[in-house]
């Protein structure tokens, strides 16, 4: 069996240099940062443009958790679909109750607004109650793709939760192991929870190209640099992805 290398990116130089290194799939989104947002059209339609790979898109409104308004969701459910619209080839979705449990009726919709797309249940799998209760309805409702560090601040530390998974679950659904995810790292995941799949952003700290600065002003999160760039390497891509090739055989 092959295995699935899908590179989380937030801007068109990124997406490029994933698949320079071998990706197989981009997510795509923005403010990566914190996690990750919608991204623009703009931006996908870039993206697709120049790497011609398929395309995940994140559907997230916002930082913070994954317990959405009605105005929220709305935004959500519209951008499903135009994001479908335009092509995307899979939408990267998860709405939780308050409870912790899947938010089943939203998620249903978004499922169903995504028509014949893939559909993967981002992280709020790794914020909710139950991990196995959640499986079993992510399989229900169709999804194909969890990405999840197993419940833990990265898949290395919740490998002993994604073997468990994907020893239930792995004939029903992919599990996409996420977080933490590095050369360094993927082999001895890959062997220990017998996952095919993985997701990583790759990224490295380039310097700014200004060369006028203010350090005394900050623009946004209070410890990150104005004039640090934050971009995946075609060289830890391309590491990750001769691992992988290597354990397929």
């Amino acid at each position: 069996m092959g295995y699935i290398l899908e590179v989380c990116a937030d801007s068109v130089q990124s997406a490029v240099e994933a698949k320079k290194g071998g990706a197989d799939r981009i997510e795509l989104c923005s403010n990566l940062l914190i996690g990750g947002t919608t991204p623009g059209k703009s931006l996908f339609r870039l993206v697709k443009e120049y790497t011609g790979l398929p395309v995940r898109t994140l559907i997230r409104p916002r930082f913070g958790d994954f317990c959405y308004d009605t105005y929220e969701f709305e935004m959500m459910k519209e951008e499903v679909q135009m994001f479908t619209e335009m092509g995307a080839d899979g939408v990267v979705i998860g709405v939780l109750n308050p409870d912790g449990s899947l938010q089943m009726e939203q998620m249903e919709e978004l499922v169903k607004a995504a028509g014949g797309a893939g559909k993967t249940l981002h992280r709020a799998f790794d914020m909710c109650k139950d991990p196995f209760e959640t499986c079993s309805q992510a399989v229900d409702l169709g999804i194909d793709t969890i990405l999840t560090s197993g419940q833990k601040n990265s898949a290395w530390e919740g490998r002993a939760l994604l073997a468990e998974l994907e020893q239930k679950f792995g004939k029903d659904i992919t599990l996409l192991a996420g977080a933490g995810v590095s050369p360094k790292t993927l082999e001895e995941l890959a062997v220990e929870t017998k996952l095919h799949a993985f997701h990583m952003s790759g990224k490295i700290i380039k310097e700014s190209r200004m060369e006028f600065r203010r350090d005394d002003v900050n623009m946004g999160l209070k410890g990150f640099s104005e004039y640090e760039i934050w971009q995946t390497s075609m060289e830890q891509i391309a590491q990750a992805r001769k691992i992988l090739d290597r354990l397929a055989g």
